[in-house]
Parts: structure tokens; C-alpha cells; sequence
């Protein structure tokens, strides 16, 4: 698959946000992306290696989008927010946005889209229409979808046996972009949740235990 890099999205520090598209263009896009929140390494590792796999992949035909890392920032220094102190995934303007945090991790701004990241994310969005967006964390093992793709959740937990769920139990995620994306741009989110590293399991292992069934749903005619 060939990519070209978009012009890039600045941090709240001037950190480049990186972005890249398909040569091809299309009505819709398969976007891949992670780093939401920086200290999810987990994510953002599994994203990486399933990004240089598709670069050299000559028989796939997809259009798609990838975000390696949505916030630099917070990477860069280990944070789950950005350097304005926001939760970049209780920061859009998804009609549940609420100006109230249960905990400081979660804040969620001081106004909805108020964060440079999350603007540019979805400048790419309005620009490039999304078909279903897979984004990229760490908790607890979980394939939680927000609009129709439960069929690619439950393909993926064939392979890795995560749980597959459409809500969170008392885990509300008000302004997140799983409540943004099926509301606004009429797409579903997948948010894959990788396990988090353990003196069991570290990047690599996280990896291995998920290359098969990513590949093999880009592989499919699922997305």
C-alpha cells in the first residue's frame, strides 16, 4: 500500500501531529490511529507495527487514514493528557460533552473541541469522511464498538479472545470520540483496548498476540 503524508497537525507544544492517506482518493476512509492518550505506549506500538506491515502490503486495496499519535505531547512525557492538562477522548463536541470530571484525568476542557489535536483529527475527518475508525488504546483487554461494527469486534476476538462490549459499565465516556463519530460523521468506532505491560507481557508480546487477527481482518471484507 502506498501512503503520502497530509500536512501535519501541530501539538499544544508544537509537537508535529503526523497523518497519512492512501495515493488513492475515495468517499470514505478506514482510519487507524493511536496515542490518544501519551501513556498508552501499548496502542501506539501495535499501531506502528501494523502500519509498516500494510506499507508493504501490494495486494490490499484499502483507502485509509493513519494517526500514529494523536498526542505527542503527552507521549513525549508519559501523560494519558495532553499539555494543557485535557483528555483528548472527553474533549469533543459530541453532544455529551460535559464540563464536570469525575477524576483530573479526565478532564475534559474548557469547551468542547477546545484542544489544537482533536481540531486537526477532525479536520481530517471532515475532509477525508470516515467508514470506521479503529483507535488504539491500553486498559483491560476490550473491543468496545460504538455503531455497526460489532461484526469486526467479535472477528477479532476470535483470534485474541478480548472482551467485545457497546458500553462500559460504569465507565461513562462523555465528549469521547466513540460518542462523536457514529452522531456526526455517521461512522462506527472500534476502540481497541491493548492490555497493559506486565513483567509477563511486554510491547512485542502485546504485538504477537493481536498480528494475526489484524492482519488477517485487513485481509478480509470486513472493513
Amino acid at each position: 500500500m502506498n501512503f503520502i503524508e497530509l500536512r501535519p497537525g501541530t501539538s499544544v507544544e508544537g509537537d508535529k501531529i503526523e497523518a497519512f492517506k492512501t495515493e488513492t482518493k475515495a468517499k470514505k476512509y478506514i482510519y487507524l490511529m493511536a496515542g490518544t492518550h501519551g501513556d498508552e505506549v501499548e496502542g501506539v506500538y501495535v499501531v506502528k507495527q501494523l502500519f509498516e506491515w500494510l506499507k508493504e502490503q501490494d495486494d490490499i486495496e484499502l483507502n485509509m487514514v493513519v494517526i500514529p499519535i494523536l498526542n505527542p505531547d503527552g507521549l513525549r512525557i508519559g501523560s494519558r493528557v495532553n499539555a494543557n492538562g485535557v483528555d483528548l477522548n472527553r474533549n469533543h463536541d459530541s453532544g455529551t460533552w460535559s464540563p464536570t470530571a469525575t477524576k483530573s484525568k479526565y478532564n475534559p476542557g474548557t469547551a468542547p473541541l477546545s484542544e489544537p489535536e482533536n481540531q486537526y483529527l477532525v479536520s481530517l475527518l471532515k475532509k477525508f469522511p470516515p467508514s470506521i475508525i479503529l483507535s488504539f488504546h491500553s486498559w483491560k483487554p476490550m473491543l468496545n464498538y460504538n455503531g455497526d461494527c460489532a461484526k469486526v469486534a467479535n472477528f477479532l476476538n476470535t483470534f485474541n479472545g478480548y472482551e467485545v462490549c457497546d458500553d462500559i459499565k460504569d465507565h461513562p465516556t462523555p465528549g469521547s470520540l466513540g460518542d462523536l463519530a457514529p452522531k456526526k460523521f455517521n461512522s462506527p468506532v472500534l476502540t481497541f483496548e491493548c492490555p497493559v505491560l506486565s513483567d509477563d507481557q511486554g510491547l512485542k508480546e502485546i504485538w504477537a498476540e493481536n498480528e494475526e487477527g489484524l492482519k488477517a481482518l485487513f485481509n478480509s471484507e470486513l472493513l
